[in-house]
């Protein structure tokens, strides 16, 4: 697997494109080349905390202006698994807002007092409230989906804990780990990929700043896989981490001249 056979970039974006609200330098011209060569893109974040349109808001802002179709997020692949796994079933959703407008957006019937199965994303929002009562749906077996796995997202002045962290505290509370995650690295959201793109696995390349997920994700599901070392991965964590990426670069704009 090369860089010159990739016809699509599914790209990570807390940590890849920008942090916080700084986009990261080189992005925008990342960008251009891979417009200018024929080849296209796609966001694919993790994030359940916001949803495809506030994505297309921050681009904007950056000064990347782009349609809602080229933003997938985990809470989007979620809502279509649901639909898949539990048609019909009344969900409980720890989220933002945001995650229970796409449950909504997508037919997935969003029920917090009578549900049926429990959906949990990155909750800015958390309370105790509601993490007792996710935790009594889960304990009291109820189907349990997860967005995604991250411990952490980087921000501009370090890391704020994730779903990840959340999913621990589930654990230790009821002693379940989710039936299903649907986000980076698991197959859920390359699926919702696939069907976005309409390409094969094999023409496209996952690029993320995380080894857990990003990286895995394109070694998992047959994509060609780069790391990019400006977010979450140190150069320490790189040499111990046991699965390498096929190609690693500091930032999206050390790409351009293999393009």
């Amino acid at each position: 697997m090369n860089l010159t056979d990739a016809r699509c970039f599914l790209l990570d974006m807390d940590g890849t494109f920008y942090l916080g609200d700084r986009i990261i330098e080189g992005s925008l011209e990342f960008i251009d080349r891979v417009q200018k060569t024929g080849r296209d893109f796609l966001f694919l974040t993790n994030n359940s905390s916001h949803n495809a349109r506030f994505y297309v808001e921050r681009l904007k802002r950056m000064g990347l202006d782009v349609p809602r179709e080229k933003v997938l997020t985990s809470g989007e692949a979620t809502a279509a698994k649901v639909n898949e796994l539990y048609p019909g079933r009344r969900a409980f959703v720890l989220g933002n807002a945001s995650l229970v407008e796409e449950m909504l957006e997508a037919g997935v019937p969003v029920d917090m007092q009578n549900p049926e199965i429990a959906v949990v994303g990155y909750d800015t929002t958390l309370d105790y409230k509601k993490m007792t009562a996710a935790c009594d749906l889960v304990r009291a077996g109820l189907p349990f989906v997860a967005t995604h796995p991250d411990f952490n997202c980087p921000t501009e002045t370090g890391f704020a804990p994730d779903i990840g962290a959340i999913l621990a505290f589930i654990e230790a509370s009821t002693g379940r780990r989710p039936d299903f995650v649907v986000g980076k690295p698991n197959r859920g959201i390359v699926e919702a990929a696939l069907l976005r793109t309409g390409l094969p696995v094999g023409a496209l390349a996952m690029v993320g700043d995380r080894l857990y997920t990003d990286v895995e994700t394109g070694l998992n599901s047959g994509m060609l896989s780069i790391l990019v070392m400006s977010g979450e991965t140190t150069p320490a964590m790189l040499e111990s981490y046991p699965n390498k990426p096929h190609l690693a670069f500091g930032r999206l704009s050390d790409m351009i001249p293999l393009l």
